[in-house]
């Protein structure tokens, strides 16, 4: 039995915010958009990996939440307290200048990890913290 990550899910706020970010930024491609009942879900994902998928919700994506919990949910969110994703990179100095140069803001420069990475971290334009590493050689 093979088990493979397919999808993840990150909140965001402007999905047209959200998108020049991810695909400006990062160069993702886009793969879908979609709407449904006043929400909108783009998936993105890299061009080096076709088979796993980012798609970008609303921060409540269920159209029977209470508005007390969309106001919490989005609370949540501007304050950068909901979980990002880690991506990999072969070269995180210059990941991270491109994208620091691109006007994102920086939470970590890059720094050699004693877990085995060398990373950085930004958020993105809703607030989630997205990191960048990169394996270091032993």
């Amino acid at each position: 039995m093979d088990i493979t990550l397919s999808q993840c899910f990150i909140a965001v706020d402007d999905h047209d915010k959200a998108l020049a970010f991810y695909r400006d930024v990062l160069g993702f491609e886009v793969r879908n958009d979609v709407g449904f009942e006043g929400m909108r879900w783009v998936t993105v994902g890299s061009p080096s990996q076709p088979d796993v998928d980012i798609v970008l919700e609303p921060p409540v994506a269920d159209p029977n939440a209470s508005p007390a919990d969309r106001e919490a949910m989005a609370e949540l969110l501007a304050k950068g307290l909901l979980r990002g994703v880690i991506f990999r990179t072969d070269d995180c100095d210059a990941t991270f200048a491109r994208i620091r140069d691109a006007g994102a803001e920086v939470l970590q420069e890059p720094v050699d990890q004693p877990y085995g990475v060398r990373d950085c971290a930004f958020r993105d334009p809703s607030g989630n913290m997205l990191r960048f590493n990169q394996p270091r050689r032993r």
